[in-house]
């Protein structure tokens, strides 16, 4: 036997054995997809069935009213869940000082009451070695686990401390896809800033979280900022001020929503965005 031949056998054993695995690693995170949406699910809470009516959000912010009156009609129903896919971009690099970004699919999944979602996203690291992340927050516990093949952990963040706070900052920037979630009749207070902003509160269990939220001239939410988020810094969590920008407002089921969006940290050296993404589609639950 000749060697390029044993070079060819070992070369389809270690291709076979990667196909192999890299099956094993999907079965596996499908598996634990699975698990986190059953626990979202075990946590909904019964919706409200009385639908949107402009009275409610007199005595609001002026910004916050033209907001709600530029996103929502009289009688809109309220947003119960939603199933988002999306694609975009990924800085693997996090704070470093080169940015590599790297492509993404993934869809999430939202309930709005009790306030929880599940993102489950994918990255080909190499033709036939994926990354598979699981960003979620699901009653009141917050969960950031990347893995490579679904089996190798880079990280695995989980419990209801800053991962969790963190996690409802991240339910809080994207309930601009599901505005209705940001009406004081679901739970969300706001407080006047200026002419152009206004601070926002949800409560969830043990959790109290406030946000600021910029208005454009339209009278849509252009930014959504934390005084301090969790980075992960060198294995460590390290606080630091984020951003989200959001664009490309569209209507979807009645509700203009923003089809794009940015996240960012705000760190010492300037602003580090490492998210990048556009809603591809949104299937959308109400109240009955």
């Amino acid at each position: 036997m000749t060697g390029i031949t044993w070079m060819a056998l070992v070369l389809g054993g270690f291709v076979a054995a990667l196909m192999v695995l890299a099956t094993f690693g999907r079965q596996r995170w499908t598996e634990a997809t699975q698990a986190l949406l059953g626990q979202l699910e075990a946590a909904r809470l019964s919706a409200p069935r009385l639908p949107y009516n402009a009275r409610e959000i007199e005595g609001l912010p002026a910004p916050v009213q033209r907001y709600f009156r530029a996103v929502l009609k009289d009688g809109q129903r309220m947003v119960t869940g939603v199933t988002v896919r999306h694609t975009g971009t990924f800085n693997v690099t996090g704070l470093g000082s080169r940015a590599t970004w790297m492509p993404f699919t993934s869809e999430q999944r939202v309930l709005t009451r009790r306030p929880g979602f599940v993102w489950n996203a994918r990255m080909t690291l190499v033709p036939g070695i994926a990354i598979y992340v699981h960003d979620a927050y699901v009653a009141g516990v917050g969960t950031l686990h990347p893995a490579v093949m679904g089996l190798f952990s880079l990280t695995h963040q989980h419990g209801s401390g800053d991962i969790a706070r963190g996690e409802l900052m991240r339910y809080m920037m994207e309930a601009v896809w599901y505005p209705t979630a940001l009406l004081p009749s679901q739970g969300t207070t706001w407080v006047a800033v200026d002419a152009v902003s206004a601070d926002a509160t949800m409560v969830d269990g043990d959790i109290s979280m406030t946000m600021r939220f910029t208005f454009d001239a339209a009278g849509l939410i252009e930014t959504v900022a934390a005084a301090a988020r969790g980075a992960l810094v060198g294995g460590k969590v390290v606080m630091m001020p984020w951003e989200g920008r959001l664009s490309n407002y569209q209507e979807r089921a009645g509700m203009r929503v923003p089809l794009t969006g940015e996240a960012a940290w705000l760190a010492p050296g300037g602003r580090k965005p490492y998210f990048r993404g556009s809603i591809v589609s949104a299937a959308y639950e109400f109240s009955r």
